[in-house]
């Protein structure tokens, strides 16, 4: 059996109802109204596309007799982008007439990009639209910079507007279109507050226009079996990253929108986060590939920020930094509009390689809850689950933590929890590193309940897991049922986590300081050079 995750006017995707990782385990073939369509898979995720608007499918698979009848959406129109004399020769900077498309499209209209290379800049989508990109088609950002305008980090709000306003789209009838820079969450924000509109890490600060953005907008689609280039590898922004006064352009920003869609596409060469939805509810990334090179900096896959209602399902990653990282601000962003990220779903993904397959923060200060990971592969990252905070994140809480049918190969250390971050300007100073029991202030995150079950972890070559919460606020509690850890023959020893004084490991088992209460059961460990388990500072520790 499966189900439906996503339909739109033209194309659909599917999940097949199992507990396999990323791999349904058999190859199968998709019926389409009684013919067998598209080449052999094993994914327990399946697309369809080039489907008619408005048109009542039939869809099965080769797997058994099960199959559903799905219906496609209406559309008001299709506009190609060729028509507003878009060339598509890789050459010509088609923006104007990409655009022009974009801003000519209807309420439930979509424009559509086949047949080429569409060399552009920055592009502003809006509300109640689909952009396609077809399987012969990609969007080649441009290389030079001075295409690129600057979008300030904040500017000063001059009125406000109330949140049913924004769930019903009923404020004079400007929210419907995406005109407007209306309260995201009304509660918290005042009349004569900020409006963030960039962010770089956590904090508002002046960006380069994104290659694709969309702001306060809803109901948007992007679709199809074509291309993204960030063309990050030929526009310098790679170079003197971290000294540039002006941050660099995601391939897609998303800011303050409801109800996303982002499907099948291939993202590639971002000049720096690939996806990041900010501010943002029900945004959906379904079968989407992204891949950066493994030396390209700050290329994260996916970076929900301060958003409710994620789901990352049946995404392939390779890229220069974390797979995904969920996330919520640093201290002034989390404090001020105290927006955790929360209600976030990663399953059937396939994370190859990156520091990081399932990170939380750094910035975290808005806090994190109800995540949950779920038959999802991760091969040759650096670690698996990533919690990364440190004092100075503000009373943040992270809880609620889940990570089910897993399996990880080749990753150097599967399960790092580390409030010991030694990340920005401040971050070797004595306040962070300093293993002194400090008072609990402001400053202060905390860890809830994280959960690990079923996972199996072969080739491991730093420590099975690192835990290593603050003494003053000590990891709520670390639970770890059906879980196997094999060490590989020949690792190489190195840092399980990025903190100050940290000691190298090889092959060592898991290690848990600071922390209130430890779970194990059916634990199995094969390789190790020393001790399973090893406890600093460890309230109870129980074998269930």
């Amino acid at each position: 059996m499966f189900k439906l995750l996503y339909i739109g006017s033209s194309s659909a995707c599917f999940e097949l109802s199992n507990d396999a990782v990323y791999y349904s385990g058999r190859e199968y073939r998709v019926i389409l109204d009684g013919k067998v369509c598209g080449a052999a898979r094993g994914e327990n995720v399946f697309s369809l596309f080039g489907l008619r608007p408005a048109a009542r499918y039939r869809v099965g698979t080769t797997l058994d007799g099960y199959s559903l009848e799905v219906e496609t959406a209406a559309e008001a129109a299709c506009l190609d982008v060729r028509a507003f004399g878009a060339a598509g020769d890789g050459v010509t900077n088609d923006r104007r007439a990409l655009q022009a498309a974009i801003d000519c499209c209807p309420k439930n209209g979509r424009v559509l990009v086949a047949g080429g290379t569409f060399y552009t800049g920055p592009l502003v989508l809006k509300s109640h639209m689909t952009l396609e990109i077809r399987r012969d088609a990609k969007l080649l950002a441009s290389a030079d910079p001075g295409d690129y305008w600057i979008i300030p980090g904040e500017v000063d709000r001059t009125e406000t507007i109330g949140a049913d306003a924004w769930e019903t789209g009923e404020a004079d009838g400007t929210i419907a279109d995406g005109c407007t820079s209306i309260d995201r969450e009304p509660p918290r924000r005042a009349a004569g507050s900020k409006l963030q509109c960039a962010s770089w890490e956590g904090e508002p600060r002046a960006c380069y226009q994104s290659f694709l953005s969309a702001f306060h907008a809803q109901n948007i689609c992007l679709t199809g079996e074509g291309t993204l280039d960030g063309n990050g590898i030929n526009g310098g922004w790679y170079a003197d990253c971290k000294t540039q006064k002006t941050s660099r352009p995601r391939l897609l920003f998303i800011n303050g929108c409801k109800n996303v869609t982002v499907h099948g596409l291939n993202a590639v060469n971002a000049a720096s986060w690939t996806y990041h939805p900010f501010f943002s509810k029900k945004v959906g990334f379904y079968n989407i590939r992204v891949y950066a090179e493994k030396d390209s900096p700050n290329t994260d896959g996916c970076n929900p920020e301060s958003c409710d209602g994620v789901k990352i399902i049946g995404a392939v990653f390779s890229t220069g930094d974390d797979c995904v990282a969920v996330k919520s601000g640093k201290y002034y962003m989390g404090t001020t509009y105290q927006t955790p990220c929360k209600n976030i779903t990663v399953r059937n993904c396939l994370m190859r390689l990156g520091h990081g397959g399932v990170v939380l923060g750094s910035e975290m200060s808005g806090g994190i809850q109800n995540l949950k990971v779920s038959q999802c592969l991760f091969s040759h990252t650096d670690r698996g689950l990533r919690i990364k905070t440190r004092r100075g994140r503000g009373r943040a809480v992270i809880d609620g933590v889940e990570f089910e049918n897993i399996r990880m190969e080749n990753v150097l250390t599967p399960l790092v929890l580390n409030m010991f971050y030694f990340c920005d300007s401040d971050g070797e100073t004595e306040y962070v590193w300093s293993k002194e029991r400090l008072p609990v202030d402001e400053r202060t995150p905390r860890l809830g309940k994280i959960r690990f079950k079923n996972m199996v972890c072969v080739d491991c070559e730093y420590a099975a897991g690192f835990v290593y919460g603050l003494p003053e606020q000590p990891i709520e509690e670390v639970s770890i049922e059906h879980t196997c850890f094999l060490m590989k023959a020949d690792a190489q020893a190195g840092f399980p986590a990025m903190m100050s004084f940290a000691r190298e490991c090889r092959k060592e088992g898991l290690h848990f300081t600071n922390v209130k209460r430890v779970r194990i059961k059916d634990v199995v460990f094969s390789g190790l050079s020393g001790d399973e388990m090893t406890t600093e500072q460890v309230g109870t520790v129980e074998y269930l």
